[in-house]
């Protein structure tokens, strides 16, 4: 029988107002990957912050037993000092340091006053070879992309002697080939008798890598599947996420909406990079989208597709921006973000925390932002209203808060998204271009945000979504335009879109190097 490396058992932990776990167990075999799924605000990122010392010893109740002994951690260096060691969902790299420097931040090599940078760069070369990057210690980490940023943290962790690896959705910002890297890095150290814990709402990824499944449910664990000894279907483990079963990933659409006029068209869109202005980043792209449709545009990481969005919002990314924009058949410039916005324009980033919302600010003030004259009286803003907007919003969305004083900061994901979709939706936009608009948020939220485009099309709105998931492009778009290495090389109706004619797409027009 294998030993049990990891008992949490009788988890409690309460935050104001709301109890985040209740009664939790959880048990983690020696050498085995464990997948935790559920829900955004199930509990699973509040459990491994107890396991981890984020939330210390006396801040919860329960018993966290780790090979063999009761452990009562004060701060994550108590964990990682017994060999377990936690990789955010928020990489935690410092972008103008090297990779070597990162790796052994707070674990430097050397003395306080003499740090040994040849011992530094030396581990750190060697850890980077065991996760397979082959990239040198002294590169700075803004120079590599996110894929190679995830093998860093593995490799970070690798050097504090991990025992047990906690990854928070590891693959949320990859790109299929970089995800398909990593989960086989996971099954390679699982050889090597490395354990690991994963959370992820990518349920084809568990279903891969995972030897056991454990479902969360409203901070209480429902069940834990075994592999060895249950057929797990994806079905299955929905169904013990959300309660219920979902049929159908993608809402159907109201077919007796009928597409309208042009809404945005794009004609010779060329965009130079901001910092380095002779590359060209957005290469002579054309595409429209009509009143009642979604569009979808997808590419390899890479590939250009936020920086084309932003660059059409605004202005916001880029130089050197040449090509004609019309709206309503009406050629436009716009050359700030105020401009986009009041030409009926609204973008949704991608990077939710760092760009889209203010996490220390409440759901309210966060709700109006984008539209504060709708919610002023002059130059003073109404609290009433101000307040009553973001209840309205609230509703409509279905956002899981007991108000909407509360902080952004304090709610999951799929919630922050829905404020992030409510701030937008409040400018009453006739484009709405959606930046991966699911990432990182669990299938229940994800059919919930569908049947929010849903609704905007039937409305007469025209959505732009650029997405990573081919089955969420597939799924969601009337028509779909592929792109690579900054242009569009493939435009497929749904009816015609399938997951090997878009990457069929992508490889008939790659570059020669």
């Amino acid at each position: 029988m294998a030993k049990i490396l990891l008992e949490m058992k009788n988890i409690v932990k309460t935050f104001p107002g709301v109890k985040a776990l209740d009664n939790v167990n959880l048990q983690v075999e020696e050498g085995e990957i464990h997948a935790l799924v559920g829900e955004n605000g199930a509990g699973k990122s509040t459990l491994m912050n107890v396991l981890s010392g984020v939330y210390p010893y006396g801040t919860y109740e329960g018993d966290i037993i780790y090979n063999g002994e009761v452990c009562q951690f004060n701060k994550i260096k108590d964990s990682e000092e017994k060999g377990i060691v936690i990789i955010h969902q928020e990489l935690a790299l410092i972008p103008y340091m090297s990779i070597g420097e990162n790796m052994f931040l707070g674990n430097e090599r050397g003395k306080s006053m003499a740090l040994d940078w040849n011992e530094t760069y030396g581990e750190a070369d060697k850890y980077l070879k065991m996760v397979g990057l082959n990239e040198s210690s002294r590169t700075l980490v803004n120079e590599i992309g996110t894929g190679k940023q995830q093998l860093v943290e593995i490799a970070k962790a690798l050097a504090k002697n991990a025992k047990l690896l906690i990854l928070d959705e590891p693959t949320s910002s990859l790109n299929e080939t970089d995800s398909k890297a990593l989960l086989d890095l996971l099954l390679k150290f699982k050889e090597e008798g490395l354990t690991s814990i994963i959370i992820s709402h990518k349920l084809n990824e568990v279903s891969y890598v995972a030897d056991k499944i454990t479902v969360v449910r409203d901070g209480s664990t429902i069940e834990t599947m075994d592999k060895k000894t249950t057929e797990i279907s994806e079905d299955r483990i929905i169904k013990g996420m959300v309660g219920r079963e979902i049929t159908d990933r993608f809402p159907k659409r109201d077919e007796s909406v009928m597409l309208g006029e042009v809404n945005l068209e794009v004609k010779n869109w060329t965009v130079h990079h901001p910092t380095n202005p002779e590359r060209v980043v957005v290469d002579n792209v054309n595409f429209k989208v009509r009143k009642g449709e979604v569009v979808g545009i997808y590419g390899l990481m890479g590939a250009g597709r936020t920086e084309l969005a932003m660059s059409i919002f605004g202005r916001s990314y880029g130089t050197g921006i040449r090509g004609t924009l019309e709206l309503n058949g009406q050629p436009v410039v716009l050359k700030n973000i105020k401009q986009a916005i009041d030409n009926k324009i609204a973008y949704v980033t991608e990077d939710r925390k760092g760009n889209g919302l203010i996490l220390t600010n409440s759901i309210k003030i966060n709700t109006t932002l984008a539209n504060l004259a709708a919610v002023s009286n002059g130059s003073v803003i109404d609290k009433d209203k101000e307040y009553q907007v973001a209840v309205d919003y609230k509703h409509m969305l279905r956002t899981k808060t007991p108000t909407v004083e509360q902080n952004v900061g304090n709610l999951s994901g799929g919630n922050q998204q829905k404020v992030l979709l409510a701030k937008w939706m409040f400018t009453d936009p006739d484009v709405l271009i959606l930046d991966e608009p699911t990432r990182g948020i669990d299938v229940g939220a994800k059919y919930e945000i569908y049947c929010i485009i849903n609704d905007l099309v039937a409305q007469g709105k025209s959505v732009i979504m650029i997405s990573s998931e081919l089955p969420e492009t597939i799924g969601m778009s009337d028509r779909i335009y592929v792109m690579n290495e900054g242009r569009f090389v493939g435009e497929l109706l749904q009816k015609d879109a399938s997951q090997e004619a878009i990457m069929a797409c992508i490889m008939k027009n790659e570059r020669s190097e």
